[in-house]
């Protein structure tokens, strides 16, 4: 079950990474309720995870679920860059979670 909550706490990080850049530097008030209700919700997935996931792997698993779905969804929803290297990149940061998750 902790490595379902881990999964859940990396996917709210991307939502409250999200919900930060939707706040306008936290000006509009439901962004920002969104951003502090996700992250919350993150940290506390994130804590129920590390009960039985090492802190090394919980905590670097949890930041490349954010960073790598944060890029995805700046790729398909803000039109960021999608060129060959940077999706080289996030391939080999996806092998490195799912390296990380074999060895634990």
């Amino acid at each position: 079950m902790s490595w379902v909550y881990l999964v859940l706490a990396g996917l709210f990080e991307v939502g409250f990474a999200v919900a930060l850049k939707e706040s306008d530097g936290l000006s509009k008030l439901w962004p920002s309720v969104t951003f502090i209700v996700l992250g919350g919700c993150s940290f506390f997935l994130l804590t129920r995870a590390m009960a039985s996931i090492p802190l090394g792997t919980a905590y670097a698993i949890w930041t490349g679920i954010g960073a790598l779905g944060t890029v995805l969804v700046g790729i398909f929803w803000f039109g960021d860059s999608a060129n060959g290297l940077r999706l080289m990149f996030l391939a080999m940061l996806l092998c490195s979670l799912v390296g990380l998750k074999l060895v634990s």
